[in-house]
């Protein structure tokens, strides 16, 4: 099977993305895994898949799918993505579309800047819809990891989030609390764990280790977590700067049930095709 594709970033969370309007695409996980392959594929992150909407109220359907191969329900940089690419490949000329996702719709919107913001939704709080068993939805948590005991913010976007607040995020302990927070009993989901180092009221660093991708450069929904994180904390004011290893994203949030806001970069990098 011969699939054309766009290799994608924003703000270096890198995204396969695949044209599911004019052409079939149907996957296994298998072909999924290898097309993500950094070695043997083309390499991503997550893959992108653009579809007709089934929902009479979006304009396209958007599908996620981890390097695992696993589909998830939301991305914040890939919606970033989604709207440039369906810009550039003439499929819409609307600055603004409603796309439609696992979790329901959102409003991404291209900048006149070339910067592209998305309404994510409102967050939510309720352990019950992340899901998180035996959480409280308060907004600072307890979480036994290794024999520690860990603070965290239960928080999802679409996607379910544990954000603690590190001293360093350059020394944080990614790579080996990463895993374990992802697969705690507590997730029967599973998490991506967020590491928030804050700078001041309106800055702060980030790393992310994704659910089913490990550690990425950036990750949108975790920097719209963090920063909600810490402003229901007292720490932050909206809006909130969130630096990460592939670039800076800027995100919003009123508090409450008002919707959090995200803008940052969106880059095409090169097309092709592959044989699978």
């Amino acid at each position: 099977m011969l699939l054309r594709f766009t290799k994608m970033h924003g703000a270096g969370n890198d995204f396969v993305v695949l044209d599911g309007v004019r052409q079939q695409v149907s996957l296994s996980a298998e072909q999924l895994r290898l097309l993500a392959d950094r070695h043997f594929g083309v390499g991503c992150d997550q893959i992108l898949l653009v579809e007709k909407a089934r929902d009479a109220a979006a304009d396209f359907r958007y599908r996620i799918f981890n390097a695992d191969g696993g589909e998830v329900e939301q991305c914040g940089n890939g919606a970033r993505c989604f709207v440039r690419f369906v810009h550039e490949q003439k499929l819409t000329s609307k600055p603004e579309i409603v796309v439609e996702t696992r979790n329901g719709l959102i409003r991404p919107r291209l900048e006149d800047d070339g910067h592209v913001t998305v309404n994510m939704g409102a967050p939510v709080f309720d352990p019950a819809r992340l899901p998180f068993t035996d959480g409280t939805g308060d907004i600072s948590e307890p979480l036994e990891v290794a024999g520690e005991t860990l603070t965290i913010s239960a928080i999802s976007m679409g996607n379910p989030h544990a954000v603690q607040v590190v001293a360093e995020v350059k020394t944080a302990p990614v790579e080996s609390q990463g895993p374990l927070i992802e697969h705690h009993p507590r997730f029967p989901k599973r998490v991506n764990a967020g590491f928030m180092q804050i700078m001041d009221r309106n800055h702060i660093r980030l790393r992310v280790f994704e659910r089913g991708s490990g550690e990425t450069l950036s990750c949108g929904t975790g920097a719209c977590a963090a920063a909600v994180a810490g402003i229901r904390r007292g720490l932050l004011d909206s809006p909130v700067s969130v630096a990460t290893h592939g670039g800076t994203l800027t995100i919003s949030w009123n508090g409450d049930t008002t919707p959090v806001m995200m803008t940052g970069p969106a880059i095409s990098v090169f097309s092709g095709e592959i044989n699978l």
